[in-house]
């Protein structure tokens, strides 16, 4: 077991992660040259294409240090904010951490947010500096950051390159040398933690976890305690590139069990597998997934319901951080309300909908919870607008605050600030890091950075800002309920809630958007927005219309009032009797109206 070494990679977005664990791949041996490509390690086609780590993703290698063999199990972690779940739950299976920086760009809002999720599960960070072959590197510089950082020596800071291969050497001595081997006793009874886990459409779903203590051999009754189930493990092993069966998985590896389990319900992450026969009290799992962003997903096709259901119970299987619950709406049937922890996972999991399960779906506009305070007294929680009581009963609405950390260079506060303050954001602290760049701290409410918050400030600042938030409680805040009506009708998937002082200048803007989106029918569609019974805003959709008249050329005008009233008759029919539809690019148009 002293020759065991887990450690993961954590740094912000595009500092070269997936890039430096190619390297240690190949100079490990662990992957031949004809397996190796970029990224060799995000296997999903969508993570290829956007050039982003979505999944974590487990590895083992061996490598001979001074006459000894070592085993290194690697994890590669996202760098997105919204993936953060899934670095914390990689840090829990790892004593240590290459915490890596990015030599051109410097410390960034979510390294140092990584740095934390590493620090409170006492890992031992190693800093490295990587991209040290750019022409743009600034070693010294960001040395400086890093020391006043974490602390710890200069000398510590290994310089490398994921492009070139520089320092790959230093940095795998680094980890068998400072990392601690893991701890746990091979003779107490079992105990392992899960901590991801994946479906296979032939062999059920397969768990990974990390063995705390005890060790699991094939064929063994294990139970996992959270459901209390019981399997035999038809297969254990570790992972290499592809699984790889052993006979046993020894104390401190890290490892997978495949037991035909069919059901995706049965499978939680943060579960203890224990053996039937020797009962083990159940390990600290992780902490139950905080989700910021809601919104409800519905089928095209409301006969594909149960459909829809399955998938996303194995797309839960993938990706813990997703959260989600039955509900109905009057406009699209039978759907899902989803939690999720930003706007790109919410598009993360869409397209994953679309591409590994073949379902088509609407989402409708995403919102956050708030918590209403009726004239009883009575607060209860809001997921979706449509569940706002009437305001007769109301007291009062709380709504969630984030304290916001941007990390940006000194020229673009101006704009930054701005962007903050229109979002109803109080700045509360403002810190030079070095000359050049400031960080900046608001309080602002979670529901004005639901929308496009993260692609306008991305936008302003050149791609230099970094923005990183967490949730901070509930504050009152004067919301309304805004409603879209078409043709009288409410459009229950458009409703928001939203602050009173935003409200007419949004109102107005959805029925502009949507009058150029709704196709012209037979009759006139009237768009409105309303706040409880008052109308503030309203566009029209103009009829089609036939000429009648065009066979009358001279004679007594009466001849062509008497079509024109008769037109006027079957169009007041047909809007009795017609029905608007809605397509789905109006739902998304409304994330996007600026």
């Amino acid at each position: 077991m002293k020759h065991i070494r887990n450690f993961c990679i954590i740094a912000h977005i595009d500092h070269g992660k997936s890039t430096l664990a190619d390297r240690l791949l190949e100079f490990t041996s662990t992957v031949t040259q004809r397996e190796s490509q970029a990224q060799l390690l995000d296997n999903m086609d969508l993570e290829r294409e956007r050039g982003i780590t979505i999944k974590s993703h487990a590895i083992q290698m061996n490598y001979i240090h001074e006459g000894q063999e070592y085993i290194l199990n690697l994890i590669d972690t996202p760098g997105h904010v919204d993936f953060s779940y899934e670095v914390s739950r990689s840090i829990a299976a790892c004593e240590g951490a290459l915490l890596i920086v990015d030599a051109s760009q410097g410390i960034q809002a979510q390294t140092i947010s990584n740095l934390y999720l590493a620090l409170e599960q006492d890992l031992i960070i190693i800093p490295v500096l990587n991209k040290m072959d750019l022409p743009g590197a600034m070693p010294e510089e960001v040395k400086d950051q890093i020391v006043d950082l974490i602390g710890g020596e200069r000398s510590d800071i290994i310089p490398a390159s994921g492009k070139t291969g520089l320092g790959i050497l230093d940095i795998l001595t680094a980890v068998i040398d400072r990392v601690p081997a893991p701890v746990g006793d091979p003779d107490a009874p079992l105990q392992a933690l899960i901590f991801d886990s994946v479906f296979n459409s032939f062999r059920g779903i397969i768990a990974y976890f990390k063995v705390v203590n005890g060790q699991i051999k094939k064929n063994d009754r294990v139970k996992f305690v959270a459901t209390g189930k019981e399997y035999i493990a038809d297969e254990v092993g570790i992972l290499k590139l592809n699984p790889s069966p052993k006979d046993v998985v020894k104390t401190g590896d890290v490892g997978y069990i495949i037991s035909g389990i069919k059901e995706a319900r049965e499978v939680k992450v943060g579960d203890t597998i224990i053996l039937r026969d020797r009962p083990a009290p159940s390990i600290q799992g992780f902490e139950e997934v905080k989700p910021m962003v809601f919104a409800g997903i519905y089928p095209v096709d409301t006969d594909e319901f149960e459909e829809l259901r399955e998938a996303m119970h194995k797309l839960q299987l993938n990706d813990a951080s997703l959260v989600f619950e039955p509900e109905s709406s009057a406009a699209l049937g039978f759907g899902f309300r989803c939690g999720f922890l930003g706007m790109l996972h919410m598009e993360i999991i869409q397209e994953r909908l679309e591409r590994e399960f073949d379902m088509t779906v609407i989402t409708t506009v995403p919102n956050v919870s708030y918590i209403a305070h009726t004239t009883k007294g009575d607060p209860f929680v809001i997921n979706n607008p449509s569940e706002l009581p009437d305001p007769s009963k109301l007291e009062f609405v709380e709504e969630p605050f984030i304290k916001a950390n941007i990390i940006t260079k000194a020229e673009f506060v101006g704009p930054v600030m701005s962007l903050c303050i229109q979002k109803r954001g109080m700045i509360m602290n403002q810190h030079y890091l070095t000359a050049d760049r400031v960080e900046l701290v608001f309080e602002m409410p979670m529901g004005e950075i639901v929308f496009d918050f993260y692609d306008r400030l991305k936008t302003i600042s050149k791609g230099y800002a970094s923005f990183d938030y967490h949730q901070i409680g509930y504050k009152q805040s004067d919301l309304v309920k805004l409603d879209i009506m078409l043709n009288g009708e409410h459009v229950d998937a458009l409703s928001s809630l939203i602050h009173r002082s935003n409200s007419y200048d949004f109102g107005k803007r959805i029925c502009e958007k949507l009058r150029e989106l709704i196709p012209r029918q037979q009759f006139d569609i009237a768009i409105q927005a309303s706040i409880g019974a008052k109308i503030i805003a309203r566009e029209n959709v103009k009829a089609l219309r036939k000429d009648v008249t065009a066979k009358c050329y001279g004679g007594d005008i009466s001849r062509k009032r008497k079509l024109l009233e008769k037109q006027k008759k079957g169009k007041k029919r047909m809007r009795q009797v017609g029905n608007v539809e809605i397509p789905q690019s109006a739902f998304m148009a409304v994330l996007k109206l600026d």
